[in-house]
């Protein structure tokens, strides 16, 4: 014979008074930021449309036939932006992470693979990205060698994988050393090798740590593929600059900046949602501050 079941939980009138406090809370907090944003967005539009320019501008970069004309040109030319950017994350990650471990080795023995590392990176680190693309686009084809490609989108691909594979590089060596020395001495102290501790214990905790930064320079890849256009690739942006030709109007510029942030924006949410889940913005404040 069983006895009776223990009472269920509620809450006393504390917690329900706290609870319903808490939701007033949130109810006032969300009337007042839309009220706000309605208000900025206001005060925007009006500043805007009632500037002496605006007919000439509305005209010159917001005519809705000239966009709906150009957009199946740059829609395609913006296939190409993502193609680009896709072909070159792939590279530019296992790149950057042979730059990340050489440049972490320890011993005499490394010191090359150390100096190489430190050397390709303070280059191309400082370096601006239209420079590199500028080089490697003119100057690699003039050298006349057999195997180097002459088409602008492999050239630009390559100046894009350059410069970086520099950057993505310090973000996988901020990851590696923010693993603590102890649980590299524990893995020595079971039996591994220095490249089985890499492989098996501070590279999976320091990729982990660093997927939000790698989403963070996947963005602005996204957008850095527009600069292979001066090359002569005819991506969204060379595609709206011959519509912009062609119609003598601007507005092919922004329907190939709308697109190129409806391509960033869930690529940024994504990142959002990722370092939410993980908690990074919290336990890797340092981290994010370093990495990025």
């Amino acid at each position: 014979m069983s006895g009776p079941g223990p009472a269920a939980w509620a809450p006393s009138a504390t917690q329900r008074d706290r609870i319903d406090f808490r939701r007033h809370q949130a109810r006032r907090s969300g009337l007042v930021a839309a009220a706000s944003t309605v208000a900025v967005t206001a005060v925007a539009v009006l500043a805007l449309t009632s500037s002496p320019g605006w007919p000439r501008v509305r005209q010159s970069f917001f005519d809705p036939d000239v966009a709906l004309a150009s957009l199946p040109a740059i829609a395609q030319g913006l296939w190409l932006n993502v193609r680009v950017m896709v072909g070159c994350a792939v590279v530019i990650v296992v790149v950057a992470l042979a730059l990340a471990v050489a440049r972490t080795l320890r011993g005499p023995v490394f010191f090359p693979l150390r100096a190489f590392a430190t050397g390709y990176i303070d280059i191309f680190r400082g370096l601006p990205l239209i420079l590199v693309l500028l080089l490697v686009g003119f100057g690699l084809p003039g050298l006349r060698l057999q195997g180097i490609p002459a088409s602008a989108v492999l050239l630009g691909s390559l100046a894009l994988v350059l410069t970086y594979s520099a950057y993505v590089a310090e973000v996988f060596r901020a990851g590696i050393e923010s693993v603590h020395p102890s649980q590299v001495a524990a893995a020595r102290s079971l039996g591994l090798t220095r490249a089985q501790t890499m492989r098996t214990v501070v590279l999976p905790q320091a990729v982990r740590r660093v997927v939000p930064a790698l989403l963070n320079d996947l963005v602005a890849l996204s957008k850095d593929s527009g600069l292979i256009s001066i090359l002569g690739a005819i991506d969204a942006v060379r595609a709206a600059q011959i519509e912009t030709s062609q119609y003598a109007n601007f507005t092919p510029y922004v329907v190939a900046g709308v697109l190129f942030v409806a391509l960033t924006i869930p690529l940024t949410r994504a990142t959002d949602a990722i370092a939410r889940r993980s908690g990074w913005s919290r336990s890797q404040g340092g981290l994010a501050g370093g990495a990025l």
